[in-house]
């Protein structure tokens, strides 16, 4: 009798555990599949055309600095609030102490001196893409959203690697961070009407094929 009741719970136990294993080790990658469908219907409805000259083209035309965001915190500083571990900051605002987490090239970061906020699609480029017929405001709310997967705390080597290249010409060093780095670059580019090269459309569209 003893056994029997010993065998029905052990039973119970696994029909308990069985199904909960099950959705955990699946769900990132169901997600993961359903984000780069997605975006690969968004790729489809962006206008392809060859990129216009950067003539005329200057950081501040975008950002003399960082748009304030709330109270004392700009938006560089908000993204660091957001994307670290642990921040302390001091009464301006600005981060004094933290630990930072570089999806670019897989680095821990322990100074915000070694961390940079990077806008997925560069300034430079995105003028290349039809920025350059924005108004300010438009350039300005570009450049300081926190809303879209525009901003991103990266190390300052891999920042200054990428400079304004675009994914024709450069990836993240890991390729586990590729599928991410395309949904969102694509992401950004259909929020704001940007078009894509026929190079950097084929070269997201192979960035896409690494999500699970």
């Amino acid at each position: 009798m003893i056994l029997l009741r010993r065998a029905a719970r052990a039973a119970v136990l696994a029909l308990v555990v069985v199904p909960f294993t099950a959705v955990v080790t699946t769900q990132p990658a169901a997600a993961e599949a359903g984000s780069a469908a997605r975006a690969r219907r968004l790729l489809d409805q962006l206008k392809v055309a060859s990129p216009l000259p950067l003539r005329g083209y200057s950081h501040r035309r975008f950002m003399p600095r960082w748009a304030r965001h709330r109270g004392a915190c700009d938006a560089r500083e908000a993204v660091l609030a957001r994307d670290g571990r642990r921040v302390r900051r001091n009464a301006a605002c600005h981060p004094v102490r933290g630990v930072w987490y570089s999806p670019y090239d897989g680095r821990w970061l322990r100074s915000e001196r070694q961390v940079d906020v990077d806008h997925v699609v560069p300034l430079s480029y995105a003028w290349r893409s039809g920025a350059s017929r924005w108004s300010q405001a438009r350039r300005r709310a570009f450049a300081n959203d926190l809303t879209r997967p525009e901003l991103i705390t990266v190390s300052h080597s891999a920042n200054l690697a990428k400079g304004g290249q675009g994914p024709q010409s450069w990836r993240p060093q890991r390729r586990a961070h590729w599928c991410r780095y395309a949904t969102s670059w694509i992401s950004v580019k259909h929020h704001y009407r940007l078009f894509v090269t026929r190079k950097e459309k084929v070269a997201l569209l192979n960035m896409l094929r690494t999500c699970r």
